[in-house]
This record gives C-alpha cells, sequence and structure tokens, in this order.
C-alpha cells in the first residue's frame, strides 16, 4: 500500500516558513516561524498550544505527526539539525501507523500472542482485536460484555512485554484483575503483582503489574505518573466521562506518561454522546479537537454535549484507529451457546465478621452434639450462617457488577438463595426497577413479575435459586449467580431459564465468587475453575444415582467446611 500523500516529504528545497525542534522535557514539536504558519496551526489544530507570536506546539505522537507533514507540505518548515534523525524516526512511525490503519480497515488482521508469555487461547474475533491494540497504541476497546476484553488487554501486555504496566480499575473488580492476571501473564510464575492501597502514596515495592482502582487515583495524583510505565489500562473507563474532577486529572496525567494507553468498556457513552469526548481524550489528548470546537462541530453548538450525529462520530472513531466495537450478534458464530464464566467479587470483610459472631457458640454446642442427627443438624445452620454471611457480605459488589452490566444494555437474570441477600439487591439495584421471584410472592405476583420481564417494563428479574423451577424467562442473555448452591443440577435448572427453546443470543452465566466465606468450598463442589468458560458441570439431566452421588459429595464437602470453621474458631489454650 501506497504511503498517503499527506506524509510524503517535504520539498528540502523549498522555501521555509521557520523552524521545527523538539522539546524532550515537553515532548512536544515547537515551530517558530512567520506567524501566518503559527496562527494557521492553532485554528486548524485544536490540540495545538503556544503562547506569543510566532510559536505554535504539537504533542509527539503519530496522528500529530502526520497532521504536521500534511501542514509542512504547504508550508516547508527547516527541521533543526539536532532533531533531524528523530524528526525521519517519527515519520516514518507515523507512515507505517497509516499503513496499517488503512490495512486492518480493508482486510482484519489476526495476531495471537507470544507463547510462553500468555496462559490462554484467544477466539478468532479476540485475535483481531489484540491487532487492534498493537496497531494503535492509544485507543478504546469498547466490545460488548462477555465478549473478554479483559482477556484481550491481557494478551496486549503480554505481546508488549513491556514492564511494569499499571491497570486501573472499579473497586469491585480489583480482587479479579488480580486473579486474571495472576493467571494469564507470565505462566512460569514469574509474574509480581502489587495492589496498591490506600489514598496516602508510598514507596512501590518492584512488580511487573499494579494495580489500582479509580476511587484511590486522586490521592496519588502526582505520584504515580513519576513511575515509567510500560502501559496503562483504564477498565471500564466510561468511569472517566466527567471531566474536571481529581479522578480524571490523575488518570489524565497518568496517560501523558505512557506510550501505550488502553481504554476498555462496553458502555463508553451513558446519557449523552459529549462524553465519548472526555473519555477519548484520556487516552489521545485532543485527538477530538478541544471542548469547544468539538462541541461546536459534532454536537448542537458551544457547550452542547448532545452528538448531532451519533454514528457519523463512531464511523470517524474506528476510521482514525480510535475505537474497535464488536457485538455478540457479529461474533455470535464464534460464540458457544451457553457460556459460563467465573470471576472473583469483592466483599466487605466487616460486614463478614460481624455475621460470623454467633459462629463460636454454634461450633461449641456442635462439639457436644452427643448424636449423629443433632450434629448433622447443627452442621447445616453453621454452613447456612457462613453462606449467608458470605452473601450479605459481597451482595453490594454484586449489585455493582450487576448494575455495570444493566447499563451496557444487557438483559439479567440475578440467581440468589438468601432473603436478606435479597433484599439488599432490591435496594442498592432500584433504580433499575427489578421485579423478584424469591418464594415470598403470591401466585399472582410472580406471574406480574413474569409478565414486566418478559415484555421488556424492566431489564432485571432477581430469582430464588430453588425457585427458577418451570420458569420461562428466555428473553435473558446474562444469568448472574450471586450465591451459589451445593448443587450442579439447581444451577444448570437456573440457567435453563434463559437458555431455552427460542433464545437465539449466546447466553453468558457470571458465577460471582467471594475470596473468603463459603464460597471456596461450594466452588470445589460444583468444580468450577475461575475463568474457564465451557464443560464446566455438564448440561445433561443427572440420573437418580447421580444425584444421590452427589448429594453424599456435597455432603463431605459441607464437612470440610465445617472443619475449617472449628478450627479457626477453636477455643485458645490457657
Amino acid at each position: 500500500m501506497k504511503t498517503p500523500q499527506y506524509l510524503q516529504s517535504v520539498d528540502e528545497n523549498a522555501r521555509s516558513y521557520g523552524t521545527l525542534s523538539y522539546n524532550r522535557r515537553s515532548r512536544c514539536w515547537t515551530i517558530k516561524g512567520d506567524p501566518c504558519v503559527t496562527e494557521l496551526a492553532k485554528r486548524l489544530f485544536p490540540g495545538c498550544e503556544g503562547r506569543g507570536r510566532g510559536v505554535a506546539r504539537f504533542t509527539a505522537h503519530r496522528r500529530i505527526i502526520g497532521d504536521l507533514n500534511w501542514l509542512m507540505l504547504r508550508y516547508p518548515l527547516t527541521v533543526k539539525e539536532a532533531d533531524r534523525s528523530r524528526w525521519e524516526a517519527a515519520l516514518e512511525e507515523a507512515r507505517a501507523y497509516a499503513i496499517r490503519r488503512e490495512e486492518s480497515l480493508n482486510a482484519p488482521q489476526y495476531v495471537s500472542p507470544p507463547e510462553g508469555e500468555f496462559g490462554g487461547e484467544l477466539m478468532q474475533f479476540q485475535r483481531e482485536g489484540l491487532a487492534f491494540l498493537l496497531n494503535n497504541r492509544r485507543c478504546l476497546l469498547a466490545d460488548e460484555m462477555g465478549l473478554g476484553k479483559t482477556v484481550q488487554a491481557l494478551a496486549f501486555l503480554a505481546s508488549l512485554d513491556q514492564y511494569p504496566a499499571l491497570i486501573v480499575v472499579p473497586p469491585h473488580l480489583v480482587r479479579n484483575w488480580q486473579s486474571e492476571t495472576e493467571r494469564f501473564l507470565k505462566p512460569d510464575g514469574s509474574l509480581r503483582v502489587h495492589v496498591i492501597r490506600g489514598l496516602k502514596p508510598y514507596p512501590l515495592p518492584e512488580a511487573d503489574v499494579y494495580l489500582v482502582h479509580y476511587l484511590l487515583l486522586r490521592g496519588w495524583k502526582g505520584e504515580l505518573d513519576k513511575y515509567a510505565f510500560g502501559a496503562v489500562i483504564f477498565d471500564e473507563i466510561q468511569e472517566l466521562r466527567h471531566a474536571g474532577t481529581e479522578k480524571y486529572s490523575a488518570a489524565s496525567l497518568l496517560a501523558a506518561t505512557s506510550e501505550n494507553v488502553i481504554g476498555l468498556s462496553g458502555t463508553p457513552i451513558y446519557n449523552h454522546g459529549g462524553e465519548i469526548w472526555n473519555v477519548v481524550n484520556i487516552l489521545d489528548f485532543h485527538c477530538l479537537g478541544d471542548w469547544e470546537s468539538f462541541s461546536r462541530e459534532w454536537c448542537y453548538g458551544y457547550g452542547s454535549n448532545i452528538v448531532a450525529k451519533p454514528e457519523l462520530l463512531g464511523e470517524h472513531l474506528r476510521r482514525e484507529g480510535l475505537m474497535l466495537r464488536r457485538t455478540k450478534d457479529e461474533v455470535l458464530s464464534e460464540l458457544p451457546p451457553k457460556r459460563r464464566l467465573v470471576q472473583y467479587i469483592d466483599f466487605d470483610d466487616r460486614v463478614y465478621a460481624r455475621l460470623m459472631e454467633p459462629m463460636a457458640e454454634k461450633l461449641a454446642f456442635l462439639r457436644e452434639a452427643d448424636s449423629p442427627s443433632r450434629r448433622a443438624l447443627l452442621e447445616d445452620e453453621i454452613c447456612q450462617l457462613q453462606r449467608q454471611a458470605t452473601g450479605v457480605a459481597k451482595a453490594p459488589y454484586v449489585s455493582a457488577f450487576v448494575g455495570a452490566l444493566l447499563e451496557g444494555g444487557e438483559r439479567v437474570l440475578l440467581m440468589a438463595h438468601h432473603h436478606a441477600v435479597m433484599d439488599i439487591y432490591k435496594k442498592e439495584l432500584k433504580p433499575y426497577h427489578p421485579v423478584f421471584i424469591t418464594g415470598r410472592e403470591t401466585d399472582a405476583q410472580k406471574a406480574a413479575a413474569v409478565e414486566a420481564f418478559m415484555s421488556g417494563k424492566t431489564n432485571l428479574c432477581a430469582v430464588s435459586l430453588r425457585s427458577a423451577s418451570g420458569l420461562n424467562l428466555q428473553r435473558a442473555n446474562c444469568v448472574v449467580f450471586g450465591e451459589l448452591d451445593w448443587s450442579p443440577a439447581v444451577h444448570s435448572q437456573a440457567e435453563d431459564r434463559a437458555h431455552r427453546i427460542g433464545q437465539k443470543d449466546s447466553v453468558l452465566c457470571y458465577y460471582l465468587v467471594a475470596p473468603s466465606g463459603s464460597d471456596s468450598e461450594m466452588q470445589d463442589a460444583l468444580g468450577l475453575k475461575v475463568s474457564q468458560f465451557t464443560g464446566l458441570m455438564g448440561d445433561e439431566a443427572p440420573k437418580a444415582q447421580d444425584v444421590l452421588l452427589r448429594e453424599s459429595e456435597a455432603r463431605e464437602h459441607l464437612k470440610r467446611l465445617v472443619a475449617r470453621l472449628e478450627a479457626a474458631y477453636r477455643p485458645k489454650e490457657p
């Protein structure tokens, strides 16, 4: 493919209108020349800065280099001798980038991460996503939820091999990112991950990957940008859709210090199209112009944040290599009918500890139990106490996760067991107008809830794990297990409320697992492995003997859970 015309070499013998030099401290190219050139540069390129007459500055990255060269074709500039080799290298990089971008638009490219650096396999559309990220080092991956943005971002880090990297995530996803990072990067076990804690900065230990959540950015403003991060990834970058906050300012400083900045979001635009300017401006400063010019040209006038033609803006972002978005419909042929994803979710340690206070007394009764039946009854009570404590402690984080799915337009069945957990969901998810089928409703209320969900009056139906039998809720395309049951058959039955005849979508079933509490033992009982997608529990109806066998196995897991609790709560020797 030929070099684009705007990136052709400038005639060195033509009349010069000024000089071009590179400022290493601010990492920008500076024009000092005739006012007609600098004034035109400032009018044409809103990202162009420079105080006083005859001075204009351009941030040094590939898109700007192309614009600057285009300007020099009309108004030639003399590149200072000390910066000539740097300019020629930057121009070559800009040419290669432009050619790759055109090639990827005409025929998608596919890349696999290097063997030995990445511990997983990518689907074809994910390999296309990796190629896009590698060709466009400052961009937004806006795939719909459930298409594996996390794994594509980690494949990007593995392919770059430019550590340390920083990953900025929402608070409720810190544990999951830590787990996924340790699983996929450097399978030989040599990866070092550090989770940044607290608002007060401290000297960071050496690590390959640092994790920090958005609420801490304001405390670390001016500190994290001092580290030489090879890449910065902003998960759920719609968290930065509002400018003018300390969080946004800190993120902007971070993005300016790295050559590789990737944003991930299935919902980059929440309320108004103008929010995309704030998001993309983090990734590539002023690539959409400054706010005034963007709102004037793309929206309905100065200061307006309603994009006049969203489809035109989306096409521009894709054409310029700023955004890649695939929907499930577009890649449905690559997806199995039903996918299972186990994901770590955070939980409140203090709430869990408070709810577990009666445990010591119950365990004392268990130690004094004089019959197998009495002991079995107490074991069940102990298990229920810990299960409820686990469910309540993680319920707010489950709610945040489900809220993100709903904001992305997903239709969700939320599964849980305890009424206390359902009550938290009802409070936390009230803005989404959920309906509930928990066993506490009358037949008429249950029928009304089904009708409301199936007719589209709400996109969220919360269902008790043991109340899902016989329900037809195939409008759902996501099933979220906020709590777990001992029985694989109960989960399969719950999944099948959505995965039924007539369902044309690929149903994604999320198992949200807390790092502590009862989930670990129950996860083992179900045979769930973190981040595996398919074939976890089987989809065939269990035979009678299988049911009896699994009930026996569940009892053994329950006993192990109680044994661990006995060890943890054993009275100390005097």
